[in-house]
């Protein structure tokens, strides 16, 4: 079957307290997602071989945004965390894996995103760092 979105499932997680570092990985595939909280902003990094997206997002926007999204099959994203030129799509399903799609808008004509499946356990690892006590 062909599809329109191609997805790289991220299983693996670590932090590294020294750096601050949290990174997400994938097994089968060269992709890698790295966090970083820094003052009022979160910095999400994400690394497809060569191709990287780098978005700056406030902290407290991703924070309530994790702790409150609500589980929809129907949707792969239903938040964004951002500005309408570059943002964070997020999206939960039933099972319990989270969706990302960090996105840059160029203009009407076009757009770079990736397109990020995050396994339940990892999900719930990137939740309770980012958002240890939801308010």
């Amino acid at each position: 079957m062909i599809t329109m979105r191609n997805y790289h499932t991220l299983t693996n997680v670590t932090y590294d307290a020294e750096t601050g570092l949290f990174t997400l990985s994938a097994s089968e595939a060269d992709t890698l997602v790295v966090l970083r909280r820094e003052g009022d902003y979160l910095l999400f990094s994400v690394g497809i071989g060569a191709l990287e997206i780098a978005l700056r997002l406030r902290y407290a926007d991703a924070a309530w945004t994790l702790a409150h999204i609500q589980p929809n099959d129907g949707l792969a994203i239903t938040r964004q965390i951002g500005s309408g030129q570059a943002y964070l799509g997020v999206g939960q399903s039933t099972d319990g894996a989270l969706t990302l799609r960090p996105v840059v808008v160029g203009d009407a004509s076009g757009q770079v995103r990736a397109n990020l499946r995050l396994i339940p356990a990892v999900a719930q690892a990137l939740v309770k760092w980012v958002a240890p006590d939801p308010a």
